[in-house]
């Protein structure tokens, strides 16, 4: 059983052409949403979601792993990110040899900053490189430069923590030699951990609408699977290999954190906009807008669906909230039937996207959430398939025994999209095959979801 936590700190000094995620750069957004209030308002959430957990019957282990992301963690004091990991530690525990990352931008960190971090608790730095040249930089609307980058890499080397850097393919005027250039110096680095993503367009950015009007080129599929190519070529001759389909490593250095995403555990999201997931086990009833105290004698003592417009800066009121019902995250004996009759298997949730908006929720003692829904026996097995076909360890085929028949799989691997590892073992009955995609399976992998989820009931 594994426990995560993910923090999101909602903040950026400016905002890049491409970026669509809930970041906002002023220092203040009122209400108590500010960067300087933050981490208090962050280990407010956590207090109450852990009463909301132990009210439920969740009982986590420590936590495997604690991950700042954003928006731009480090836009934060050294110390207000030091003081939300020792809140997670206070508050649910961390395990031994618990994985503690954040991501950085390389120009809010110096060798200061990051001993601050090392000595705080921290062992892993997540540094959004992007690119190593100048013109695909300013495309990308990125400030900072490849010697940033180097600098944070060796201040985390003097630490003693690892450090991964990020990587971007696709760029509107980013050529093959440009992209040559950039994972040469990643590697160049001596980091043990890359990830590379093919750069997305979303339309109401500022790149979404340079495209959309012809002042920049759309990205082209085939310029990106040949940087995807590329990068597996360079990465793998350099001792780092694939693990997830956007994801290189050194052995042992693979990212604990999104590997615990990819299987499906259990983890808590603290900040706006958060995600959260949870195995079910138990029902309970409807909430309203916020999600009460577990203390609570009243109906806040599970949660029904709420629906908050994206964009609200207040409280969602009861009129925004949708009388569906969910399961809970512990069975109450009353509900047995009902719940057994659903079928749920899990929970998501999300926090209120507005920091204003989350921070009036945490200050009024409720648990943020904008809304939650039940995750159906077929949407639990869809997710199992999207995310275990994007694992170097493969997919355990037997989980889809009289579902997907031998011949469906037999037949992706003849088209080369897929190979077949059988577990060793005396009885061959008992093996486990595991399904794990090409290089051409990595490049079609929606193509190979798509049809097997086909097979779903």
């Amino acid at each position: 059983m594994t426990f995560e936590v993910y923090i999101h700190v909602p903040f950026c000094l400016r905002r890049c052409g491409y970026c669509d995620f809930n970041t906002y750069t002023a220092q203040d957004l009122g209400g108590g949403a500010s960067r300087d209030g933050y981490a208090r308002m962050a280990i407010e959430e956590m207090e109450r979601v852990a009463e909301w957990q132990r009210a439920h019957g969740i009982d986590e282990p420590a936590a495997g792993s604690v991950f700042f992301g954003g928006g731009t963690p480090t836009v934060l004091p050294a110390r207000d990110l030091v003081s939300m990991l020792h809140a997670v530690q206070r508050i649910w525990g961390l395990a031994d040899d618990a994985e503690i990352t954040t991501e950085a931008n390389p120009d809010t960190v110096d060798a200061d900053y990051v001993a601050e971090l090392a000595q705080g608790g921290f062992n892993r730095i997540s540094f959004g490189m992007q690119s190593a040249v100048g013109h695909v930089l300013r495309t990308l609307d990125r400030r900072h430069t490849p010697a940033n980058v180097e600098a944070g890499v060796r201040a985390a080397d003097d630490n003693g923590m690892r450090s991964s850097v990020d990587l971007i393919y696709g760029a509107p005027g980013e050529s093959l030699a440009d992209w040559k250039t950039s994972l040469d110096t990643a590697v160049s680095l001596g980091v043990n951990h890359v990830s590379a993503y093919a750069l997305t367009i979303a339309p109401r950015t500022k790149m979404g609408r340079l495209i959309a009007s012809g002042r920049l080129r759309r990205p082209d599929d085939d310029d990106e699977a040949t940087k995807y190519e590329m990068a597996q070529e360079r990465l793998s001759a350099a001792g780092l290999q694939w693990y997830e389909i956007s994801n290189w490593s050194r052995p042992g250095y693979e990212s604990r954190h999104n590997l615990g995403y990819w299987h499906n555990v259990d983890w808590a999201g603290i900040g706006p906009g958060a995600h959260s997931h949870y195995a079910l086990h138990t029902a309970g009833t409807g909430g309203d807008d916020c999600f009460g105290p577990s203390d609570s004698d009243n109906i806040y003592g599970g949660f029904r669906r709420t629906v908050v417009p994206e964009n609200a800066e207040s409280n969602p009121a009861p009129g925004q909230v949708a009388a569906e019902r969910l399961l809970g995250a512990a069975w109450s004996s009353s509900d047995d039937a009902y719940a057994a009759d659903s079928g749920i298997v899990g929970l998501r949730s999300w926090d209120i996207a507005h920091p204003k908006a989350w921070a009036r929720c945490v200050g009024a003692g409720f648990v943020p959430w904008q809304g939650a829904e039940g995750i159906s026996p077929r949407e639990n097995l869809e997710e199992t398939l999207m995310l275990g076909l994007r694992l170097r360890e493969g997919l355990d085929t037997s989980r889809f025994n009289g579902l997907i028949a031998n011949d469906v799989w037999h037949g992706l691997r003849d088209e080369g999209l897929i190979t077949l590892h059988r577990s060793p073992t005396q009885d061959r009955r008992a093996a486990t095959v595991r399904a794990v995609p090409t290089l051409r399976g990595r490049l079609l992998n929606d193509i190979i979801i798509e049809r097997l989820f086909d097979y779903l009931p």
